[in-house]
C-alpha cells in the first residue's frame, strides 16, 4: 500500500471527549473529509479504567465520525500509539510507510504518536486542522494547537522531516498524484 493516501486517526472516541475539546465539530469535519479520499483508514482507540474499557460507550468513535468498512482498529493503553500495540504490524502488513496522522489530544497522544512513528521512519504528515486538545492550566487549546504544529513542523529528524499541512492542501496533492 506504500504511495497510498493513509489516514490514522487517534483518540477520537466518547469517552475522550467527556472533556470538552476545542472545535469539536470543525475537526470531526476536516477528519471526514480526509477519511472519505484515504484509500485506507486507521483508528487509534484509548483503553483503560475509568470510562474507556474496550466495548464501554466511551471507548466508541464518535458517532459522526466517518468510518470507512475496510479500516483497521489498533488498541492502545499509552499515549504511544506504537507502544505495546499492533500498529507497527498492522503498517508492515500493509506495506505502509507514510500517512497523515489527525485526531485527539494534540499535546499528548497525537504528540508522542507522531515523534515515535518519526523516529521508526515513517514518513508523517500533520493535518495542522484536524486535531483537537482541551484548555489546559498552563495554555489554551489554541495555543497548544498552534504550539505543536510549528514544534512538528521544526522537528529535527534528519532525512525524515514531518509535514504540516491543511487538510485543503493534502486533499489537493492527493488529487493531483
Amino acid at each position: 500500500m506504500s504511495g497510498k493516501r493513509v489516514v490514522m486517526v487517534v483518540d477520537m472516541q466518547q469517552g475522550v471527549f467527556a472533556t470538552p475539546r476545542i472545535a469539536r465539530e470543525r475537526c470531526v469535519e476536516q477528519i471526514n473529509k480526509l477519511t472519505q479520499a484515504a484509500d485506507a483508514v486507521i483508528f487509534i482507540q484509548h483503553q483503560e479504567a475509568g470510562g474507556l474499557e474496550e466495548g464501554s460507550d466511551g471507548f466508541q468513535l464518535l458517532p459522526e465520525l466517518y468510518q470507512p468498512d475496510n479500516a483497521f482498529y489498533v488498541t492502545k493503553t499509552a499515549c504511544d500509539s506504537f507502544y505495546k500495540t499492533r500498529l507497527a504490524e498492522v503498517l508492515d502488513e500493509h506495506e505502509i510507510s507514510a500517512f497523515v496522522i489527525c485526531g485527539c489530544a494534540t499535546d499528548y497522544c497525537v504528540d508522542t504518536t507522531i515523534k515515535n512513528g518519526a523516529s521508526r521512519g515513517y514518513s508523517i504528515t500533520v493535518a495542522g486542522d484536524a486535531h483537537t486538545t482541551a484548555n489546559r492550566v498552563a495554555a489554551k487549546a489554541e495555543t497548544l494547537i498552534a504550539h505543536y504544529n510549528e514544534v512538528w513542523r521544526t522537528l529535527i529528524v534528519p532525512d525524515n522531516p514531518v509535514f504540516v499541512k491543511s487538510v485543503e492542501t493534502i486533499l489537493t496533492e492527493w488529487q493531483t498524484n
